[in-house]
């Protein structure tokens, strides 16, 4: 089941939200694991099997780590949870990968296993994961309800496409939490933001890409205009499901952090990791780079660890070569930032520095959009004017204008400058009250006309779904 759909919008969600308030406190983390599983159950039905059977190994692998504390068992317990969840993860995501890899470098024939992969696994099996080494290493402390557990790993409003959340970062609130008009009212903003997000600008700004593989004109500038929608597109897809997924937290009760802080702004690639898919750079920061030895080591090691962290960060996105090298990029990338540029690029100009990361990182949205090595190399000599092509042609030029209007609300609406105007709106006495008033009819006014491009138009499934 999708956010940005009429049965999860109209039917789902409210019953679920209905059934939620009116059983007593105590029953409530029950009712979202049973709602949680009836979500994932509707899209994965085989799968829930298994989200069920990795919860349960988690568990079970919390409470053994905990009871034989200090001895041998606890650590065998730890390497035994990694190695089913991994196990599992690499068996579903990449088992044809190596087998294709095996084919070409032994030139065998081993059929592949076509395996479809779970939904939502990379996310549910890192949260699980980083439960079971928090209780290893005394960070948190071991849940003993096997339903505050499972609500934790199956919880809905994350499940399928994250962000990634810590135990620790929800495991008072399995127990207690508020829900509150406030909570609930800014939660519905949320949801209701994030989904316009995806629906009316991802969606939209999705068919440029979809008109261009079909297209037989094409042009430099074709390649261009597509790998800059591609760039607005998957942060607009991304963030957009953060924001629902925030937003339902809050209406639920739970305090989800921020996966994306404006990452267009950034002015160096050190910065745009910051503020990118936050909570997976630091799932990747607290569980593999500082455990490797982070940079308190020598300077081999370092940039070992950091290619290390980049190779499993592409790795993670997907079982394709493109991905691997998409992460090395920035690995290599960041390693310069660091080793080379360290003394050049704060001494350049702010609008300099934003040209050359944005740059870098459309270059780098091209290399995750590929769909093999050969489509990545063709793009680039497409973009660079190395393919026998016009610069420009009528059918580019239509396009371009089709979609401006969406792809400069895009651009806007990447930076942070309608929150910063919200701001200083609230922070006078009458725009306050302005706002107030306008805030509501503007979420309903987008609400209906999210509604209207769903029941009319065609539907894109979020990007991260394949992750």
């Amino acid at each position: 089941m999708l956010f940005s759909s009429i049965s999860f919008l109209y039917y789902f969600l409210p019953i679920v939200l209905i059934i939620y308030f009116l059983v007593p406190t105590k029953a409530r983390n029950f009712i979202l694991l049973i709602a949680s599983l009836f979500f994932y159950f509707f899209g994965e039905p085989i799968y829930s099997l298994l989200m069920v059977g990795s919860s349960l190994s988690g568990y079970i692998h919390g409470l053994i780590i905990d009871k034989k504390r200090n001895t041998k068992w606890s650590k065998i317990a730890l390497i035994s949870s990694f190695i089913i969840s991994i196990g599992l993860l690499g068996f579903f995501k990449y088992s044809d990968f190596f087998i294709e890899n095996i084919n070409n470098i032994f030139k065998s024939e081993i059929s592949l296993l076509r395996i479809s992969l779970p939904i939502g696994i990379s996310f549910y099996t890192f949260q699980i994961l980083s439960y079971n080494i928090d209780v290893y290493k005394n960070e948190a402390k071991v849940q003993k309800s096997f339903i505050k557990f499972a609500t934790y790993v199956a919880l809905f409003p994350q499940l399928i496409a994250g962000p990634i959340v810590r135990y620790t970062t929800i495991e008072e609130q399995l127990t207690y939490r508020v829900t509150n008009i406030d909570n609930i009212s800014s939660g519905m903003k949320r949801f209701i933001i994030g989904l316009g997000k995806k629906v009316l600008i991802a969606n939209t700004l999705a068919e440029v890409s979809n008109i261009f593989l079909t297209s037989s004109e094409k042009s430099v500038l074709f390649y261009w205009i597509v790998a800059i929608t591609f760039t607005l597109h998957i942060y607009f897809d991304f963030s957009g499901y953060s924001d629902m997924a925030i937003g339902l937290g809050k209406i639920f009760g739970f305090d989800f952090l921020e996966n994306f802080n404006y990452p267009y702004i950034s002015t160096s690639i050190t910065d745009f990791w910051r503020r990118w898919h936050i909570s997976l750079s630091t799932w990747f920061r607290d569980y593999v780079y500082i455990p490797l030895g982070g940079n308190r080591c020598s300077k081999l090691k370092w940039i070992r660890n950091v290619l290390v962290v980049w190779f499993l960060t592409g790795f993670w996105h997907g079982a394709e070569w493109n991905f691997i090298i998409w992460g090395l990029y920035f690995g290599i990338i960041l390693l310069l930032e660091k080793l080379v540029f360290h003394k050049v690029l704060p001494k350049l100009p702010k609008f300099i520095k934003h040209i050359y990361t944005l740059f870098l990182v459309i270059i780098g949205f091209v290399i995750f959009n590929a769909t093999s090595l050969t489509d990545v190399l063709t793009s680039l000599e497409g973009m660079f004017g190395l393919l026998d092509i016009p610069l420009s042609n009528f059918e580019t030029i239509y396009y371009l204008k089709s979609y401006l209007v969406v792809t400069l609300v895009a651009i806007v609406g990447a930076t942070p400058l309608m929150k910063t105007l919200i701001i200083k709106i609230k922070n006078n006495q009458k725009g306050e009250k302005v706002l107030t008033v306008l805030e509501p009819i503007f979420c309903l006014i987008l609400l209906l006309a999210v509604t209207a491009s769903l029941v009319d138009g065609s539907f894109n499934p979020f990007l991260y779904f394949r992750f």
